[in-house]
Order: C-alpha cells, then sequence, then structure tokens
C-alpha cells in the first residue's frame, strides 16, 4: 500500500496524507491532481509525494477518490516557486499551485492567436539594435534592461536572442503586460519559430490552456508567449526570460496572491540559470534604482529603427479655456486632416463626465456600493461606477437638498467626441475605450485596422490605445487632459502620468520627422509633464527618485500593505485597529519596521464592503517578511472580515 501526500486550496500552509487505493496505485503520482474527501466535501488536491512508509501518527487516512490527470501537470520547480511565493506574498502552496495551473481536465486545440507587436524578422539591424545585441552575447551579465526608446526596436533584439538560446536546446519565455487580437501575429510568430510556440491569451479555454501546458511540459514548444500568468509555465529547459514594456503594472496580480510576474520571472531566471531580460522605454523606478546601483546591466537604445525623430512636444496651458479642444489643438487637428494624416487623441477618463453634482449644495451624486461619484454616460443616459459596475438611471433630485438643479462635472471621452465632433464636422471619428471594447472583440479590431488602413482620421482613446499599437499614418497626438492621472492621491501618481504621456507620445511619427504632440495640462510646471514634454527622462527620475529618497517610499523601502474588507464599517475598522495593536506589540522585536496606522483606505467602500488598511515599511526587505509572517501568524480577525496581503503595491487605492 502506498500513501500520497497531498496539498489543498486552502488559506493556511499544510499538507495532507491519503491512502492511495490499489486501483489508482498505477496512476497516483507527483505532479497530477486528485479527488480526495475532505471533512463532509471533495476537494482538488495535488500530489506532492508518494511514499510505502504509512505516515505516523495517530489518526485514521482516507483513500483518494480518483486521480485527474493521465500525466502530471505541475513540476519540482513550480512547486519551489509556490513554496518561495508563501514566504513572499503569504500564500499558501495549495492556492499558488491552484493558481498557476489550467483548470481544464481535457485538451483541445487552440485557437488562432493575434498581437499587434510584428514578429516578421527584420533583415537589416539598425546600430543600436546591433550594439543591444552584441552586448547580451557578450555574456557579461545573466540580466540585461533594455532601456530604448518608443520604436528603437528592442522586440527584434529579444526575438533574436530567443532564437540564440532555441539554438542551443533552451526553452523562452517571452511575457508582454496584456494580450490583444491582431492579425499579425499568427503567421509570422509560428513561421519564425517553426510552429514551435505556445501563446497563452484570454481567449483560450481552460481545455486549450491545458493542452499547452502539456506541450511546453514534454518539450515540443521552444517559446511561450503570453502575460503575466505564463510565468509559471512548466518549462523543462529553460533558457532565457523576456520581460517586455516591465514598468506596466498588469504584471502585478490584484487578486491573491498578489504576485509581481517581474519579481517571479527576476527569482525563476537566477534558480534555473536562465538569462533574464527586461525593456522599456520608461522604466519602473525599481528598476532605474537596481540599474543606477549596477544591479543589472544598462544597454541604452537612444534612436528609432524606422528612422523616425522624436516628436515634437508642445504644452498647452488650459486655465481660462471655455472648452475642452483649445484653439492650439484644434488648429493642430486641422493641419494634420488637411494633409491626410492621423490624429490620435487620449483622454483616461471615460463616460461623457466624470461626475454629476448638484449646483445648490455641491453634493456629488455616488455609487450606493462604492465611496467613488458615479460617471455619466451621455449614450445611455445612466450614471455608471467605473469600480463596481453599478449602473442607474440619472438622479432627478438630489437627495442632500431635494433640488433639482442637477449637472454633469468635468469630462470624460463621450464628451470629447461629441466636442470633435462638431468642430471637425466631416472628419471620420472614432472612440476606443473600455465601454467600446466590450461591445466585441470585432468592433476593437474594426476600429483599429480602420485608423490603421486610413479609414479613420481621428481615434480618440484612453490608455488601451497609450502604448504597443504602431499607426505609421500618425504625426499628430493629443493629449487632451494631463492632470488626470496626477490628481490621484498615491505616491506613484506622477510616476504614471510620467509614464502615460511619455508612451502615448511615442505613437506620433514613428517613421516620420514631422510628429507632434501636444499636452493639454492647467499644471505646465508639474515634473511628470514639464520632463515628458522636453523628453527628458533622466531629469523626471532624478527628480521623483530624491522625492522617493526624502518620504522614503519605494524604491528606497518595502511595503506590505494589509486591507481588512467587510460590510459592517465598525467592524471593519475594529478589525484593523487590532491589527495594528498586535503590529504594536511586535515592533520592538524588529530592526527598521514602520507601522501605519489603521485607516480608510482611499477608495473606502468598494462593492458593498467597507476596507480600511494597515501599512507596513522597512528599508530591510528580509525584515519586512519576517515581521508580516510572525503578524499574520498572530491575527485572528472575526468570520464576517477578510483580510487582503499586498506584498510591494503598485497601488494603495
Amino acid at each position: 500500500m502506498s500513501y500520497a501526500t497531498v496539498l489543498l486550496q486552502l488559506p493556511y500552509e499544510a499538507s495532507y496524507s491519503y491512502i492511495v487505493p490499489e486501483r489508482l496505485s498505477g496512476e497516483a503520482g507527483f505532479g497530477k491532481r486528485c479527488i480526495v474527501p475532505f471533512g463532509r466535501r471533495t476537494m482538488t488536491g495535488f500530489i506532492v509525494g508518494i511514499s510505502e512508509e504509512k505516515p505516523e501518527g495517530d489518526f485514521e487516512l482516507r483513500e483518494i477518490e480518483r486521480v485527474v490527470d493521465k500525466e502530471p501537470v505541475f513540476n519540482e520547480t513550480l512547486l519551489d516557486i509556490a513554496r518561495w511565493m508563501g514566504s513572499m506574498y503569504f500564500a499558501p502552496s495549495g492556492q499558488s499551485l491552484s493558481m498557476m495551473i489550467p483548470s481544464g481536465r481535457k485538451e483541445s486545440e487552440i485557437s488562432p492567436f493575434y498581437e499587434p507587436v510584428s514578429f516578421r524578422p527584420i533583415d537589416k539591424l539598425s546600430e543600436d539594435q546591433e550594439a543591444a545585441l552584441a552586448a547580451i552575447r557578450s555574456g557579461k551579465s545573466q540580466e540585461y534592461y533594455l532601456f530604448g526608446v518608443t520604436g528603437s526596436g528592442k522586440s527584434e533584439v529579444y526575438l533574436r536572442r530567443a532564437e540564440d538560446k532555441i539554438r542551443e536546446g533552451k526553452q523562452v519565455l517571452y511575457l508582454v503586460p496584456e494580450i490583444t487580437l491582431s492579425e499579425q501575429l499568427s503567421d509570422e510568430v509560428y513561421s519564425r519559430f517553426s510552429g514551435r510556440v505556445a501563446v497563452f491569451h484570454s481567449t483560450l479555454t481552460p481545455s486549450q490552456r491545458l493542452k499547452a501546458w502539456h506541450q511546453i511540459m514534454d518539450g515540443s514548444v521552444d517559446i511561450v508567449i503570453g502575460a503575466r500568468s505564463s510565468v509559471f509555465a512548466p518549462f523543462r529547459n529553460l533558457g532565457l526570460i523576456i520581460l517586455d514594456e516591465e514598468h506596466e503594472t498588469s504584471y502585478k496580480s490584484g487578486n491573491a496572491p498578489r504576485y509581481h510576474a517581474r519579481q517571479v520571472a527576476q527569482y525563476r531566471a537566477r534558480k534555473e540559470g536562465a538569462e533574464f531580460i527586461m525593456g522599456s522605454a520608461t522604466p519602473s523606478l525599481e528598476a532605474w534604482k537596481l540599474m543606477s546601483e549596477h544591479r543589472i546591466h544598462r544597454i541604452d537604445m537612444r534612436t528609432r529603427a524606422g528612422g523616425g525623430s522624436f516628436p515634437r512636444i508642445d504644452v498647452v496651458n488650459i486655465r481660462g479655456e471655455k472648452r475642452n479642444i483649445s484653439e492650439v489643438m484644434e488648429k493642430a487637428i486641422r493641419e494634420a486632416l488637411d494633409e491626410k494624416h492621423g490624429v490620435l487623441l487620449f483622454l483616461n477618463r471615460r463616460g461623457y463626465t466624470y461626475g454629476y453634482a448638484c449646483m445648490s449644495c455641491g453634493h456629488i451624486i455616488t455609487c450606493p456600493n462604492c465611496s467613488v461619484s458615479l460617471t455619466y454616460h451621455k449614450k445611455t443616459h445612466r450614471l455608471v461606477c467605473h469600480t463596481c459596475g453599478y449602473s442607474g438611471p440619472v438622479v432627478k433630485a438630489c437627495p442632500e437638498c431635494g433640488s433639482y438643479d442637477l449637472s454633469p462635472r468635468g469630462f470624460g471621452t463621450e464628451n470629447i467626441e461629441e466636442e470633435l465632433r462638431g468642430l471637425f464636422p466631416y472628419a471620420r471619428i472614432a472612440r476606443l475605450d473600455t465601454d467600446t471594447a466590450s461591445e466585441s472583440k470585432e468592433n476593437t479590431q474594426r476600429i483599429l485596422h480602420g485608423f490603421r488602413d486610413g479609414e479613420i482620421d481621428i481615434l480618440l482613446g484612453t490608455q488601451m490605445i497609450a502604448k504597443g499599437l504602431n499607426f505609421p499614418s500618425v504625426t499628430l497626438v493629443g493629449v487632451v487632459n494631463a492632470d488626470s492621472s496626477l490628481s490621484v492621491p498615491d505616491f506613484r501618481a506622477s510616476e504614471r502620468t510620467f509614464d502615460l504621456i511619455h508612451q502615448v507620445a511615442g505613437r506620433a511619427g514613428r517613421y516620420r520627422d514631422d510628429g507632434r504632440v501636444i499636452i493639454q495640462t492647467s499644471d505646465p510646471m508639474a515634473p511628470a509633464i514639464r520632463c515628458a514634454a522636453e523628453n527628458d527622462l533622466e531629469s523626471f527620475y532624478r527628480i521623483e527618485m530624491k522625492n522617493r529618497k526624502d518620504t522614503l517610499f519605494p524604491p528606497y523601502s518595502r511595503l506590505v500593505n494589509l486591507t481588512v474588507r467587510g460590510k459592517s464599517e465598525r467592524c471593519t475598522r475594529e478589525g484593523a485597529e487590532e491589527i495594528e495593536r498586535i503590529a504594536g506589540e511586535l515592533e520592538g522585536s524588529y530592526e527598521d519596521i514602520e507601522i501605519f496606522s489603521a485607516s480608510p483606505s482611499p477608495v473606502e467602500r468598494k462593492a458593498l464592503y467597507y476596507r480600511y488598511h494597515v501599512l507596513l515599511r522597512s528599508v530591510s526587505p528580509s525584515s519586512l517578511l519576517r515581521f508580516t509572517g510572525d503578524l499574520l501568524s498572530r491575527i485572528s480577525l472575526h468570520s464576517s472580515l477578510y483580510l487582503e496581503i499586498d506584498t510591494d503595491p503598485v497601488s494603495l487605492m
């Protein structure tokens, strides 16, 4: 008789022993999922050990009911990562394994996949591309960062290095911030890598993901391309990890375990002896610090591969303007339209307005489920919450004073689209934001293809058009309101604003020298806006790094954010205060630990749940992780409360 050690998807770290019945003796094995009884229910478990010796202890063992998989779905590497994530993100191994592994039970064929970035080989590399590739091939380091302007051709350097590793018999992981559909990729990527490709994206069914998963495990795949969760792909012989657009916050998981793909990739590369290459035109401040300290080998790519120069950037102060499209912006759009060039306009607020308020008492209509204002959508004539999705009819009377004098405040993409149609009645205008994209993927592709092919003159959108898209006809990019992301109460607000402006500016004049960007703002001297306008990255990073150092925020410290969530405001507040009290008792046993008092989260109520948080900070990562682990072992919250643990949060909202 044999016995299996099984991990379960439970909120605590524990393994359980089960008897392997004779009928399953040939099926049960390390790396497979199984169905086991647990209390009065059955659960899916992960077999992490098989032994002929009966576990010690005076308890009754129960039998495995059945084995789910014919072949293993995880290996020792993934189990090691799951255990490391327990110490880094305080997630039990069973939960981490459950999150990593596709939920499918049977395999099925993979549907065609497409992505905007071209994978077609380039015949002749630019001087910067040649130099970057030579620096990587020199083997001076195992970790590199391609700090290249938008359009410098970083992707081709990644792919050339991937081909090097594949020729050596190694496998390659290519991480991208998000996967979208485009008709360019399918033929290009499969032909370039002889069909030995696995691509993970949101349109795959669980069964399709499982098929690709097994192909990676058995070594029949050379390169995996995918978003955040692809970092857990079960490689047999990993030789290279590429992490494109390293600064993107989408690499951070919003659900438990709240891992960051960059951190997991870095751990995995070091553990498996693989080369690690990151790249961006706007590195995160964490990566900038690593480069400044020479802990990552920095490679500069300062020129555009297509020959275009960085666009001219003009800042327009919109204080006192009576409309949303300034006269300067209007004139520039007319000139671009007269010359049959494309115009890209960016505003990071969807809807018609971003507030609905009483003109008599000033009360702002908020979501009944969240502590955020409702956004007015003129097309549907409804008020919508962009946090929880609540939608309701337009309020006719103020709930505070009873006045009927209610009016929209601010402006969103719907409002700008209406204004554009009034100013340019003969222009072909399209809007691309979450609202239009959610109508159908075909609609998104129709808009993108129409703009690329010259069938659309002006494309207006949110941050989904700010990155990764390549439109050769675009000469003018307009940022309608650069201040919208600066006002967010988060220490990364300036960094995010700079990233967005610089990235969207990079869409202009990628293959020509007449590109122009117009930034509308009411705060033209803000460092994020001024430095972006001057294309002065070094100055921005110097200013922002000094601010972070003075305030002791990342990358000069590490944070753990503990958020208590519950439906009772009093109970939630008391739960957070109890965490603060226990943390205060422990603080004297550790060095360099700072505890921020329990307080409401910036978005205090979300989807009917109140949210209070306790922020922990330290300059010592190991001390912070030990302290947090000790603290969590002593916390016992009321059953109605839920605790969210976020190590190295990218946002405190």
